[in-house]
């Protein structure tokens, strides 16, 4: 074996050590002689943004697949068997993002253009096969030599995992601070759980450069029927590997939208202790995230648990400046889930926090019912309450934190768990048809308080009657419960509220929950 140590055998190993040093994108492209670029053009987010509007002005052109033949024979088995090839990694943004491609097939027909930024010029990383390994007999051999990329994911410094990926339409995901890939993001939603189909304007063009406030920065051209746009992303990962991503969203509708969501999150909630009962599966708990949290514009903080319901069901929370909002994972005790091939406890918390004022608008929360992990049907962003007229801008600036938890957590106790159970007194007939809620919550000062301190449950809800409220600490931790039950009086959602209080002291954030007639099945005989 030879004992020569080569260029890109000593930038592992200082990557490895965290002392890769800043390479211009020409010395970056040096480490990588396979990789073809194109002609340099002019680049700048202010081009992005003017060919935005001008493309906003023209009638859509869809977009058709190449070799569509070809890339439908690519299933999910023959899509997998296709290897990018390690040692072809493209070094952009001087090396701070190390990039590896997707290849197209069956599920992502549509290529993306990939463009490396150095100064005011970017040239595109031209598509060669020789970027992959392809098996013997898979289609992907037969397809045309610049079919192109279907998206790209960047690399950590030891090359050996990913942790930021875009691929499909507008959807791109980090891995987060624990490494495990969960929830989804996108910059656009249009008519998100409506009767006409929802839109998803997809990212055509990528483009990667240096960054002043992050580590490195990306560039897109968005499109769809109804919009243009451009967006921009200054990535940052810390030492301990939250991902910060600050974002530029602007937009030129070709039509009036009135309807659209901005700072959208995709999740997957099937069960977890609330609605445990239904689930099938030996697990005990599976989902990505387990609840939406928000901080409102008059600074209340509002934790809403997620349902799987039986019909797609909308909650929407008015808002004025909303401060922040997000799809969060709270429950991180593997022995909750008792995965150790896909890790539900590592999946990452996301955060959205606007940047200026947003004005009025509200969160709206769209589930979809899910029989399998497999289906994202959770979805969350802000819907503005002006709509967007043709031919004008739509702006938005906000950052996006991937992390264990909420950057700005709730000085005050945080809900820890929902459980629902028969209502009533055990040992005795249980009321039928009434629910028995228990809420635990933790944090805050909530320790500093015993049972002679006056701590009550403010509770209510929108239809119905509650009764049997009480709360009490809850022995052996530093956790108080609020404990109540409540029967329906008819086949609509009810809306719940409760928070912890002492005094005039608000000691926790709300717990809002919707209550719907399946939330909780009762036996036969006893409904």
């Amino acid at each position: 074996m030879s004992s020569e140590l080569t260029r890109r055998d000593l930038l592992a190993v200082l990557a490895a050590l965290g002392l890769v040093p800043s390479l211009s994108v020409t010395e970056a492209l040096a480490v990588e002689a396979s990789t073809r670029l194109g002609k340099p053009k002019p680049f700048s987010f202010s081009k992005l943004m003017s060919a935005a509007k001008e493309r906003a002005a023209a009638a859509y052109v869809p977009e058709v697949p190449r070799a569509s033949e070809g890339l439908e024979a690519i299933d999910y088995d023959r899509h997998w068997q296709i290897k990018f090839k390690d040692d072809h990694t493209v070094q952009a943004a001087g090396g701070k993002a190390p990039l590896r491609f997707f290849h197209l097939g069956r599920y992502f027909k549509l290529p993306v253009g990939i463009y490396l930024v150095d100064g005011d010029k970017a040239q595109e990383v031209l598509y060669t096969p020789d970027y992959f390994d392809i098996p013997e007999g898979n289609p992907a051999a037969n397809l045309p030599g610049d079919i192109g990329f279907a998206g790209f994911r960047v690399m950590d410094e030891t090359g050996q995992r990913d942790w930021l990926a875009f691929l499909g339409a507008a959807y791109f995901r980090s891995s987060g601070a624990l490494d495990q890939y969960g929830l989804s993001a996108r910059a656009l939603a249009i008519d998100v759980a409506m009767p006409t189909p929802e839109e998803f304007p997809r990212f055509t063009n990528f483009y990667f450069g240096a960054s002043k406030e992050g580590q490195f920065a990306i560039y897109a051209d968005l499109e769809g029927p109804r919009v243009s746009g451009a967006v921009r992303w200054d990535v940052s990962r810390d030492k301990d590997r939250t991902v910060v991503m600050d974002m530029a969203v602007r937009f030129y509708p070709r039509e009036d939208i009135a309807r659209f969501g901005v700072a959208a999150l995709t999740s997957m909630f099937w069960y977890d202790e609330t609605n445990r009962q239904r689930a099938p599966d030996w697990r005990p708990e599976i989902h990505d995230s387990d609840g939406l949290s928000i901080w409102n514009g008059a600074g209340e903080r509002v934790w809403r648990p997620l349902n799987n319901p039986v019909n797609v069901m909308t909650s929407t929370f008015v808002d004025k400046n909303v401060k922040g909002f997000g799809l969060c994972q709270r429950d991180r005790d593997f022995n909750n889930y008792e995965d150790d091939g896909v890790f539900y406890e590592k999946r990452a918390t996301v955060w959205v926090e606007p940047k200026g004022d947003w004005g009025d608008g509200a969160v709206q929360l769209v589930e979809i019912a899910t029989d399998d992990e497999i289906h994202d049907n959770i979805v969350a962003y802000w819907l503005p309450a002006a709509p967007a007229s043709k031919g004008s801008e739509i702006a938005f600036d906000y950052r996006l934190t991937w992390g264990v938890d909420e950057p700005h957590p709730a000085p005050v106790g945080r809900v820890f768990s929902t459980r629902l159970g028969f209502g009533g007194v055990p040992g005795q007939a249980r009321p039928a048809g009434v629910v028995k809620y228990v809420i635990d919550f933790d944090g805050g000062d909530l320790k500093s308080y015993d049972q002679s301190s006056g701590v009550e449950a403010v509770v209510s809800a929108s239809s119905g009657s509650i009764s049997g409220v009480y709360t009490l600490p809850v022995v052996g931790t530093t956790r108080w419960r609020a404990v109540f039950d409540f029967k329906g009086d008819g086949p609509n959602p009810v809306d719940m509220r409760l928070y912890l209080r002492a005094g005039d002291k608000t000691l926790t954030e709300t717990w809002l929950y919707q209550h719907l007639p399946t939330t909780f099945t009762w036996p036969a005989g006893r409904a």
